[in-house]
């Protein structure tokens, strides 16, 4: 922060005449138009000004146009969010076609951007994510992080395709840029509140007006979401899946000079749902003998679980469950004019404690007891940009990034008394003695380390008045460094047996990471006419490498932790993309259209460990993945009584090679495949008699990404028209929006069993709202009660169970909004 400081002292000195504004402020302006009626037509994921109107959008770190800015971008506004319930990023994916969002829980979350971003699987704190999530331009090195409702939002600006320049190299796949609302001069409040069925409650509430007449202004922000949840718990006697959120934001702007504002952050956000649970969606052959598949182990057991119908929703599970976080933050922002640029500083500290509880064998029975991975994180941020101002031939923007992170973790990890029978053989002497494994607990402690320094910049050349040509650079250093210790202990404070160590192991370890890496882009644009833009753009980026900080598998002869591969190397990204933006019909119909291929060296994927019990995969490099597909996004005002929108996504993404991959449940759970014994058939049972035999890795070059729909689609509409109630004059409404989107792959290695079917949801708004201040409306979302997965897995030890999530059932209520 001292360097904002520094702006100021200098700015007091010499201030020019001229006055400035705050980029959020500037373009607060037009979004405030927007939403008061005039031009809101990002509403709902429209993308496009409405007649005579323009978005205006801060992507390239400048007040632009968004059908001007060469870059496939998607806007959604804030009585869009509001009126779609749209209020975290789980919900933006159905209004946002390329965006996939997938959590077991918050620590468990990844935000993916047409197919790349995250490896599919549990969290590795030591890589990072490859969509950059901002807010008031302050990174949010964690996805998890970024699971807050949002609160007081002016827009979200969704970039598409690497953009390594001027968002840092872990942007490979996207960003998600959050706006909140700016502190404003003129007095105002806002109040919304919400409530509907499964006891769903959310309320929203801001104030802004003047403390130091034109010279300090604050605005103060806070929500609360609560809901019971959608799961019931048989055995507990409880509903699981709730929602129990609260959150606050105060923002303070001093107009300190002609020429220069601050603006001071502030945030707290807490959350502690009854959540996450996950449960039995069906059964799938694995190569275990007959005897160690879950039907046969379930039995034994005398297990049944409470239905074989996931959508019942009914579990048994016998571990408490909690997703407690607390996050928040501090951030000075200042803008200094200097007539012909403009100074921009960011510094920013921000924190993050998860205090989680979960059941990892997904069922009723004592397997896994307890499987938490609590977590400390903070860090520290310091952005420095010049970006020139006004129209000229050549524009440009440059900058230096600071960024510090620590995270301090304790894993826990008990086995229960019916681990023994699920994870060993049950015929052996071991498996029939439930307390071999019984009490069987890892202890790790995890620490963690992160320093990245970048040195950035873009020019904008416009050799004519339609030809505008755009190089970026930037270059970046990254070290990380770690500390893994597993402590393992049995029930009998014993040295461990065969039995154990197979299960859970010993392992210390301290692996460390260093590079230097060099982005680059170069986008072409060109301006056929005032509404027919089109853009080519080529990025050569990097995902920055990381360490493996989830226990690490044993090498072949199962003596000690195999440490070649503690560390991950930076995914190198070619990405190519033709875009053409247009508007006609006196701009009542916009289309644009994105075309694109990304191709990843040494992409990061999930790897199964082969210890019977582990829960979570190391991360290793995959040989080479591929993206490619189109992307239209369309708005139509063919009345002003009548918006409507249609967006499509076409998404190939594959493994290009990948022949080091873990193995699907069906080739998985047998003994080790030889040339005397080779692997067996897929999905084949095996028996005491005749064993199957699994192969230690599976090419699976040639197969799908997980998590990737090929199509999605996002599509609807609003029809208004004006009434009077007394003296009060407004509109009665009716919305549609819907979304659509193709089968997945649920696994890292594609499988039989783990295919999410496609599945579409409609949602339904029907209300009464004024010109400027008052809004009532009646919704219904999933409004015909579609059943589908979120995302499938498998229980540890190939069993052979796999295990889901649905999403929401059928929801309905009433949403309230008052301005003043």
């Amino acid at each position: 922060m001292t360097i904002t400081i520094a702006l100021l002292l200098a700015a007091q000195a010499s201030a020019p005449a001229t006055p400035v504004q705050d980029v959020a402020a500037q373009t607060q302006e037009v979004a405030q138009t927007q939403e008061n009626g005039g031009t809101d037509d990002e509403a709902t994921g429209r993308t496009g000004p409405a007649p005579g109107g323009e978005v205006v959008v801060t992507a390239r770190r400048r007040a632009e146009s968004a059908q001007r800015v060469p870059i496939a971008i998607s806007v959604v506004g804030g009585t869009a969010l509001a009126e779609t319930g749209t209020y975290n990023v789980n919900r933006l994916t159905q209004i946002q076609p390329t965006l996939q969002f997938y959590s077991t829980n918050p620590r468990n979350s990844a935000a993916n951007i047409r197919g790349l971003g995250a490896p599919f699987g549990l969290t590795n704190d030591g890589i990072e994510q490859g969509v950059g999530i901002y807010v008031d331009q302050v990174y949010y090195s964690r996805i998890a992080s970024a699971t807050f409702d949002f609160t007081d939002t002016d827009r979200i600006e969704v970039l598409r395709g690497p953009q390594g320049t001027l968002y840092g190299k872990n942007t490979t796949a996207g960003a998600i840029n959050i706006i909140t609302r700016a502190p404003s001069f003129e007095p105002e409040a806002r109040v919304e509140l919400t409530g509907g069925n499964y006891s769903f409650f959310q309320g929203k509430a801001s104030v802004s007006g003047p403390l130091v007449d034109d010279k300090v202004a604050i605005r103060l922000s806070t929500s609360v979401t609560t809901r019971r949840g959608t799961v019931y718990n048989v055995r507990q006697r409880e509903w699981q899946n709730s929602q129990d959120n609260q959150s606050f934001r105060a923002r303070i702007l001093w107009q300190a000079a002609p020429n220069l504002d601050l603006t001071l952050a502030g945030d707290y956000n807490r959350q502690n749902p009854n959540c996450c649970v996950q449960y039995y969606a069906r059964v799938g052959a694995t190569q275990r003998n007959a005897n160690r598949q879950y039907g046969a182990l379930a039995a034994a057991q005398n297990y049944a679980v409470p239905s074989t119908n996931p959508f019942d929703r009914l579990t048994d599970i016998d571990v408490d469950v909690r997703a407690k976080q607390e996050l928040g933050g501090l951030s000075l922002v200042g803008n200094w004019d200097l007539g012909g640029a403009t100074i921009t500083s960011v510094s920013a500290w921000r924190f993050w404690h998860w205090d989680p509880s979960n059941d990892r064998d997904f069922i009723g029975l004592p397997i896994t007891s307890a499987s938490n991975n609590p977590s400390q994180q903070s860090q520290i941020s310091q952005e420095l940009r010049i970006a020139s101002n006004g129209d000229r031939s050549l524009d440009y923007v440059a900058g230096l990034f600071y960024f510090h992170q620590k995270i301090d973790t304790q894993g826990l990890q008990i086995q229960g008394p019916a681990a023994s029978a699920f994870l060993l053989n049950p015929t052996s002497a071991g498996g029939r003695n439930p307390a071999t494994l019984n009490n069987l607990t890892s202890r790790n402690t995890i620490g963690f380390t992160n320093t990245s320094a970048a040195a950035f910049g873009k020019l904008t050349w416009h050799p004519t008045d339609q030809l505008s040509i755009s190089p970026g650079l930037r270059l970046n250093y990254d070290k990380k460094s770690g500390d893994y210790v597993s402590l393992v202990t049995n029930g009998t404070n014993t040295a461990l047996t065969g039995d154990q160590s197979g299960v859970l192991s010993p392992q210390s370890y301290a692996p460390e990471f260093d590079n230097w890496n060099l982005s680059g882009d170069l986008t072409v644009a060109y301006d056929f006419s005032r509404d027919v833009h089109g853009y080519a753009t080529y990025a050569r980026s990097y995902k920055s490498g990381g360490i493996n900080l989830s226990g690490l598998p044993l090498n072949a002869a199962g003596t000690a932790v195999d440490l070649s591969v503690q560390t991950v190397d930076p995914e190198k990204v070619n990405h190519l993309e033709l875009g053409l933006k247009t508007q006609f019909a006196d701009r009542r119909v916009t289309a644009n259209l994105a075309v694109f291929y990304t191709g990843i060296d040494d992409y990061q994927a999930t790897v199964n460990n082969g210890q019977l019990a582990v829960i979570r995969g190391y991360l290793a490099n995959a040989g080479r993945v591929r993206t490619a597909g189109a992307e239209l996004d369309t708005a139509f005002r063919p009345t002003e009584r009548l918006n409507a929108y249609f967006n499509a996504a076409y998404t190939d993404a594959k493994y290009v090679r990948f022949r080091n991959a873990p193995c699907p449940p069906e080739l998985s759970g047998g003994s080790i495949a030889t040339a005397a014994n080779p692997a067996s058939a897929p999905g084949r049972i095996g028996s005491t008699a005749s064993p199957s035999f699994s192969p230690v890795v599976c090419d699976i070059s040639g197969q799908v990404l997980p998590g990737v729909s090929k199509w999605a689609l996002s599509f609807g509409a609003e029809y208004d028209l004006p009434v009077r109630v007394g003296d009060v004059a407004g509109q009665v409404y009716l919305g549609y929006d819907g979304s659509y989107r193709s089968r997945f792959s649920s696994s890292p290695s594609p499988s039989i069993y783990t295919y999410v079917d496609g599945y579409s949801i409609s949602n339904f708004r029907l209300g009464f709202k004024t010109e400027r201040d008052f809004n009532v409306f009646a919704w219904v979302r999933n409004a015909f009660d579609e059943n589908y997965f979120e995302l499938l897995a498998t229980q540890s030890g190939s069993t052979g169970l796999i295990v889901g999530q649905p999403g929401d059932p059928r929801t309905y209520g009433v949403t309230l909004s008052k301005s003043f």
